[in-house]
């Protein structure tokens, strides 16, 4: 590729004006009712990637229909050639080839729903087949080529199974198979209703078979068959899935193939009979296998595997075991597509890496071919049709895209300006396009310290598999230092288990380090966040899982913050609350450790920023500082780096600590744990009170003092208010009317009592340019002492003698293995109450 002259963009004359226009941010595809959107978003629906996502075979078993990249491709086993074969509005997923090959039904989501529709191979017309404004997935043709079998939430906001007839390119009698109705089982991140996914026909037609969670507690369901003539349903095989099973039937219908974590931390392809029995593995490997499709012949099975980090496309021999890789490195596009190459540079020319978002006048999204492509999960309707997508890079790439108009957009972290660009491809383009970015400009000496991530989860189950010297690349791209990966469970897996360690990772340098750490995992207390462990993982990781070994709910969170602290680790509460929990008053169901463990002073940070409403932990947090506990504030992004759908990039919600030299992990946890730090998801903020600042303490005059103070915030998003907070109460406002981006101020507050000061920066609305619920910034505070108390000591203390109480009274509903078991937790909670009834006093 030969590359003239060079096309410089820069700051200078691409900065972005401020918008006040509000932002109304909406979960993707918010017609679905379930909880827990983050899971089955990633898990079940599918989401944009380069590589492919799933699969099906034409009848002559010669040549694959797979999606990709949005779009349904075509290629031959012996060729690679990848002929598109649709270029619509929306992205397309979900292939399935009619028996007589001429017809393909697919889904397009559309930016609101996701519809069934039809391509004629031979015209090469597109049909839609629905319109109901609904999810529609995985639909199957019967072996006839008649009917369609399909999931929607139609009607329910639930996914249940649906089949109709399927004549002249139109759906007719559309009928649901699976009732509406709620399981009397207690579940476990799923909902009550009950659900039906992953169907597949008999090759007589007369049965369907599909994975039904109906009175099942744990993973996505069984696998079922529907008998099409008398309703009756036959449970074939029982085991814990996780939405991507998607069984299929062999040719002579004798057996299974379907995707399992059977006793495992990753999926493989699963062989079972028919008839039910014992499951016996087809592949193995330390990644997932998913999606798999019989050939026609039932000698071969196409399938989707993430073993070299992004999707990619297989095909295994199921009598030998022979595994071939379907690669296409020719792509016959159906509008031309021209190369672009793009250089990240900083203001100075040097290289730097970024977050880049590419896309077209119809507003979809482009990168390059190897890439891994990351979408928030939500979305701004009223600025565009879809999320935004991006990718991250080491500062240069090549990217093919349609010739017209794009859009781009490039980022790297909170401290930079984020540029955004349009440039014109129409004609091709013959010179790389240098974008440079800006450095936000501080008041002087306040520019240098250390970020961090203290909440990330580096695989957890999503399309691809990632490994530290990768999330060391994404922790780059977003200008963040320290990255703690957080072992967990998902479901009976612990991805990560392999890559624990009590020292960084080998594939930290200079700039960054990786740590992994630990998440405990008990939904009844609420979860913990275990920091640089010396020792070893506490396991199993979890406590509280209904039918299970683990279903006592000891060790409860006290228990474990003590072992965390015999290895000197340090123990956080994590992605705390939801409006939904506090307000109007709690909820009767808040049950959550924290002021127990408060209390008895087991926690040492708190993720005031993180997966949560960070309004909602604030509103705790400041009444736990008004109880005299000095707990300093943390952000974790709870960032899934593996998934291809989340909200935020690893190191979207960070702490920063004032620091400098080599990073030093002993350092950084020191002062995490002191409080010399701010927490953030955008604004970049900072407070002096006389000559303290975060993490320090004044003593003032028992009569009251007046104390001077200044500060600033930054910002690459604008910032609606900024304001000074005594004892929970905003003292001085230092925003102006208009949002704003940078404000440099001072003042004077008098304080009377012992309390805490601090400076928030925050906006009631969401920005399209920060993948969060909306702006959010704090420092910690600086601690005022006298010989009086806190005014609002009493107060707070009685919030959370309420809340203890509410624990102790449901103490005699929960599952304890033993007495002694039972007995630890209640003395905790009798300590923990006479900590604050000693406050009210």
């Amino acid at each position: 590729m030969n590359y003239g002259r060079i096309v410089f963009i820069t700051g200078l004359f691409l900065r972005v004006a401020i918008t006040t226009t509000v932002a109304q941010r909406i979960p993707v595809l918010n017609q679905i009712d379930l909880p827990h959107n983050y899971y089955f978003r990633e898990l079940y629906l599918p989401q944009l990637t380069s590589g492919p996502s799933s699969v099906a075979w034409m009848p002559d078993g010669k040549s694959l229909v797979y999606s990709m990249a949005g779009s349904l491709w075509k290629q031959e086993l012996d060729s690679e050639v990848a002929e598109q074969l649709t270029d619509g509005e929306g992205y397309d997923y979900q292939p399935d080839v009619s028996p007589d090959g001429k017809k393909i039904i697919f889904v397009r989501y559309n930016g609101s729903s996701i519809e069934l529709m039809l391509l004629d191979l031979e015209t090469r017309q597109t049909f839609p087949l629905t319109n109901n404004k609904s999810v529609n997935l995985e639909p199957r043709w019967s072996p006839d080529g008649t009917q369609v079998a399909f999931v929607s939430t139609l009607n329910s906001g639930h996914f249940l199974l649906y089949v109709s007839n399927l004549s002249v390119n139109m759906l007719t009698e559309i009928r649901c198979l699976t009732p509406d109705r709620k399981s009397s089982v207690k579940r476990y991140y799923y909902s009550a209703y009950d659900h039906a996914i992953n169907p597949t026909w008999s090759r007589d037609g007369k049965a369907i078979y599909f994975i039904s969670n109906r009175e099942v507690a744990h993973g996505t369901g069984d696998l079922t068959k529907l008998n099409m003539l008398t309703g009756e349903l036959t449970t074939i095989h029982h085991e814990e899935t996780s939405w991507r099973a998607k069984p299929d039937l062999s040719p002579d219908g004798t057996r299974f193939v379907y995707s399992s974590y059977l006793g495992r931390n990753w999926q493989q392809l699963w062989m079972l009979p028919a008839t039910g029995g014992y499951p016996i593995p087809l592949t193995y490997g330390e990644y997932d296998n998913t999606a798999p499709r019989w050939s026609p012949d039932g000698e071969r099975i196409a399938f989707i595997s993430n073993r070299l980090g992004n999707t990619s496309l297989w095909v295994v021999n199921v009598f030998n075991g022979m595994q071939q890789r379907i690669t296409a490195r020719t792509f016959q596009h159906l509008r031309p597509h021209t190369p672009v190459q793009l250089l990240i540079q900083t203001e100075h020319g040097n290289q730097i890496h970024a977050r880049i978002s590419i896309a077209d006048h119809r507003g979809k999204f482009y990168a390059p071919e190897e890439a891994w492509i990351h979408a928030d999960d939500s979305k701004y309707p009223t600025h565009h049709q879809f999320e935004s997508h991006y990718f991250h890079t080491n500062g240069s790439e090549v990217v093919k895209v349609p010739m017209g108009k794009l859009r781009i957009q490039v980022s790297h972290g909170p401290q930079y300006e984020i540029q955004k660009l349009e440039i014109d491809a129409s004609n091709g383009m013959h010179e790389p396009v240098v974008i440079r970015l800006k450095k936000l400009s501080f008041p002087a000496g306040l520019d240098n310290g250390w970020s961090g991530d203290v909440h990330v989860h580096m695989n957890y189950a999503g399309h691809y598999q990632n490994n530290p010297d990768r999330l060391v690349q994404q922790a780059k791209a977003e200008d963040l230092n320290f990255v703690y990966n957080l072992i967990v469970n998902k479901e009976q897996r612990i991805p990560d288990i392999g890559y624990f360690s009590t020292t960084p990772d080998k594939a930290s340098d200079t700039e960054t380090m990786v740590l992994h750490g630990e998440e405990f995992h008990t939904s009844f207390w609420g979860h913990l966040g275990l920091l640089n462990l010396k020792n070893h993982l506490l396991l199993p990781v979890y406590a509280g899982y209904p039918q299970t070994a683990a279903e006592s709910v000891f060790p409860h969170n006290s228990f474990i913050a003590d072992q965390a602290h015999e290895q000197v680790a340090l123990v956080g509460y994590v992605h705390p609350f939801e409006q939904s929990e506090l307000f109007p008053d709690q909820a009767t169901t808040l049950v959550n450790e924290l002021p127990v463990d408060a209390a008895l002073g087991k926690i040492d940070y708190y993720e005031l920023i993180g997966f949560a409403d960070h309004k909602a932990s604030e509103h705790v947090w400041y009444k736990l500082l008004n109880c005299g506990m000095k707990i300093p504030a943390a952000a974790g992004t709870d960032a899934m780096t593996n998934y291809a759908s989340l909200r935020g990039p690893v190191g979207l919600n960070r702490v920063y600590v004032k620091a400098e030299g080599s990073l030093d992990v002993n350092v950084f946890q020191s002062e995490l744990k002191a409080g010399k730090s701010f927490v953030t998801n955008g604004p970049l903020v900072g407070l002096k009170v006389e000559s303290a600042t975060p993490g320090d303490s004044i003593m003032i005059n028992p009569k009251g003092q007046t104390l001077s103070y200044s500060g600033f915030m930054r910002s690459n998003v604008p910032v609606e208010k900024v304001e000074i907070i005594w004892n929970g109460e905003i003292v001085a406002t230092h925003s102006l009317k208009a949002s704003i981006q940078s404000v440099d101020f001072k003042g004077t507050i008098k304080v009377k009592g012992t309390g805490w000061l601090l400076l928030r920066a925050w906006s009631e609305n969401a920005h399209p340019d920060l993948p969060d619920l909306y702006p959010y910034a704090s420092t910690n505070p600086i601690y005022i002492q006298s010989n009086m108390k806190n005014a609002q000591q009493k107060q707070a203390a009685e919030y959370f003698l309420k809340w203890v109480t509410r624990i102790e009274s449901k103490i005699n509903d929960l599952v304890f293995r033993s007495d002694v078991e039972k007995n630890s937790v209640v003395s905790d909670i009798k300590n923990a109450k006479a900590f604050y009834q000693k406050l009210c006093n």
